[in-house]
């Protein structure tokens, strides 16, 4: 791993629960020598991605807060999502999220909330979850390139058994094609009980895949007109996201 990989990679430490960190824990965690450790973590304290307290250690710096107050401000992702998710939670109330695809995982950038309705979302901003389980993951998995479906499922071939996406790979591909074909991903109960989750793809400007938009409706048993409904707002709404990415791009 090459020197700055190593520092950034001191920043992953604050992922998990832990966010307190030690720098002796620090450097047994890392492999790193005393010396290069605290090189690293005066970088990184200079520019406000971390900071030290007494008695506590190491924890994520007033950086991170900036940096994603600017985000949630000025990501065109974002501000091209706003309007429109405000535009279907006005024809299907409930929880409209925006996700992107963020390493193996999937990460919840923005949520809009219908006021009144009734149950609310742990899936907030700055969540990650795996992309097997939820309508929000599971269309990013669905338009995952074949290498990269394969890697996740021999990753965990088990997880993809428990989540119901196939007893094998050549079953998972056959239930993923079916979600592109469909066009939307439709998750009943699955995360929270007494939900219906549906969500639609976004796409970048090289129809690359990057992020979901969905809804989260406090029904789980849909009349399946409001369910085609709410289908079509989301799927509608996403399209209009990607092509307003595909126009800052030209």
């Amino acid at each position: 791993m090459k020197s700055l990989e190593k520092m950034i990679s001191i920043l992953d430490l604050f992922e998990g629960t832990e966010m307190e960190w030690a720098p002796e824990a620090m450097a047994e965690r890392l492999e790193l020598t005393r010396s290069t450790l605290y090189r690293y973590l005066k970088v990184l304290s200079d520019a406000g991605l971390l900071t030290s307290l007494p008695g506590v250690g190491f924890t994520l710096g007033p950086r991170i807060a900036e940096l994603d107050f600017r985000m949630r401000h000025s990501d065109p992702l974002i501000s091209a999502s706003r309007p429109v998710m405000a535009e279907i939670l006005s024809e299907v109330p409930g929880i409209a999220l925006l996700c992107r695809r963020y390493r193996e995982l999937v990460l919840c950038v923005h949520q809009e909330t219908s006021p009144g309705i009734g149950f609310r979302s742990t899936y907030e901003r700055g969540s990650a979850r795996p992309m097997l389980r939820g309508a929000a993951s599971r269309i990013i998995l669905a338009h995952l390139p074949g290498p990269a479906l394969r890697k996740l499922y021999e990753a965990a071939p088990k997880d993809f058994v428990a989540s119901g996406l196939g007893e094998d790979l050549l079953q998972a591909r056959a239930n993923m094609r079916a979600i592109r074909q469909r066009g939307v991903a439709i998750t009943r109960g699955e995360l929270s009980v007494g939900v219906t989750g549906v969500a639609a793809p976004i796409f970048d400007s090289k129809g690359v895949i990057l992020g979901s938009l969905s809804v989260t409706i406090g029904q789980s048993d849909m009349l399946p007109e409001r369910l085609t409904f709410a289908a079509d707002r989301v799927s509608f709404g996403a399209r209009i996201v990607s092509k307003a990415i595909a126009r800052d791009r030209e």
